[in-house]
């Protein structure tokens, strides 16, 4: 009787332990496992990443169209239920792969804050644009009704306003508010002032990540165009997208941040800059500039995030002149559901060629593709300043998605 009451409680401590076992597992997975995926009608739902994950019953009787959405489980060696996600079906695209780069000409839509400031007034200095309730990074879209698309407009304005109240509309965060500016004479300068800098347009260098031959539109950067003043996002009114020849390269090193430097080329632009968002700039090619670099590679299919596994893969590239190259690297670590939707990715540069002449990731690199095993998954995004070899990448399905 005895023995049978400790086998018992040996039988009942094992269940406990391999019950708390496969609890913990199914846990662990279900933080790693994306909260949603987006299928390719009738092919079955597959994580790179965790080839002991399936998805039980799709696609077969679970498909249900393009554009729709359901609910699957997936489950660890088909047996232990992990995780309920959320599943959209779609057809991947055919992209063709960019790495070259491209300069950014761009006018806002209306004039940032860039800075503020004192006028001296009398025997005191006063700062309206403070008063107003006005603060940097704030876009200025109208002023007494009329929409604002240059500094030299805004100038005018409160040149001419002889201190009576303006009326701005002020857009901070992607809410807009009323503000009344209330100009005062500077005595130094003999004219009405706001006590503000703003700017209305930006220029810079990228790289191009995909191109959608069939309809012209293009994805570059992988993140936004920020102020170099502010660090706010860009609105954009318009903008063109213009080539670009890398002629010199600031190495990266550790703790300083490299850089690919570049002249634009004079001639026609690429084609127009459309939006600006967390995930990149997007544009449409012109039909000769579409013919022009649609020649250099062949097209891949677009890879979602649970086509993407850890290991290696490649880059395309553009450190010298004008054509890219491809360059090998290793994703380290994959985030499938990343509060920041430009860090998807940590990747680290094993090409020998590239380390030896950038150091790793520079500015100027944002945006180059990553090809892995035969699709294209994703685009560089930032470096590691402690580690310029490494840095962060966004899945290509976000940028996709930002551009339709």
């Amino acid at each position: 009787m005895q023995l049978r009451r400790k086998i018992a409680k040996a039988s009942a401590a094992v269940l406990s332990a391999l019950l708390i076992g496969l609890f913990g597992t199914a846990e662990y997975y279900s933080g790693r496992l994306p909260e949603s995926i987006t299928a390719e009608a009738g092919r079955a739902i597959r994580i790179a990443e965790y080839p002991e994950i399936s998805c039980c019953g799709y696609p077969g009787g679970a498909s249900f169209g393009e554009g729709s959405a359901d609910h699957v489980t997936l489950s660890l060696f088909g047996a232990i239920p992990v995780k309920y996600v959320k599943v959209s079906e779609a057809e991947a695209p055919l992209l063709l792969p960019g790495g070259m780069p491209f300069g950014i000409k761009l006018l806002m839509k209306g004039v940032m804050v860039t800075e503020l400031g004192d006028v001296p007034s009398g025997e005191e200095n006063v700062c309206p644009a403070r008063e107003a309730g006005i603060e940097v990074g704030d876009v200025l879209c109208y002023a007494d009704g009329a929409e604002l698309a240059s500094n030299g407009e805004l100038q005018q304005i409160i040149a001419e306003s002889g201190g009576r109240d303006i009326e701005l509309t002020v857009n901070r965060g992607g809410s807009e508010f009323k503000a009344v500016l209330q100009p005062v004479f500077s005595r130094s300068a003999g004219c009405w002032r706001g006590g503000m800098w703003v700017r209305d347009s930006i220029a810079g260098i990228g790289t191009l990540t995909f191109i959608n031959k069939d309809t012209g539109e293009f994805a570059g950067l992988g993140h936004p165009v920020c102020d170099s003043d502010t660090g706010e996002l860009v609105p954009v009114s318009s903008g063109e997208a213009v080539p670009v020849e890398i002629n010199e390269i600031k190495r990266g090193e550790k703790g300083i941040p490299g850089e690919l430097r570049g002249s634009f080329i004079r001639g026609g632009a690429y084609g127009s800059l459309e939006s600006n968002t967390g995930t990149g700039i997007y544009g449409r090619l012109s039909p000769e500039a579409l013919d022009e670099l649609c020649g250099s590679t062949g097209e891949f299919p677009l890879g979602y995030r649970q086509d993407i596994r850890t290991g290696s893969a490649e880059i395309y590239s553009t450190v010298s002149g004008t054509q890219p190259e491809r360059y090998s690297i290793e994703i380290e670590s994959i985030d499938y559901n990343s509060s920041d939707s430009a860090k998807n990715m940590v990747i680290r540069i094993t090409d020998r060629r590239l380390l030896e002449q950038t150091g790793g990731i520079v500015q100027g690199m944002s945006g180059s593709p990553i090809i892995q095993d035969g699709r294209l998954i994703g685009a560089v995004t930032h470096v590691f300043v402690a580690d310029p070899a490494r840095g962060y990448a966004i899945f290509a399905e976000n940028m996709l998605g930002s551009s339709q």
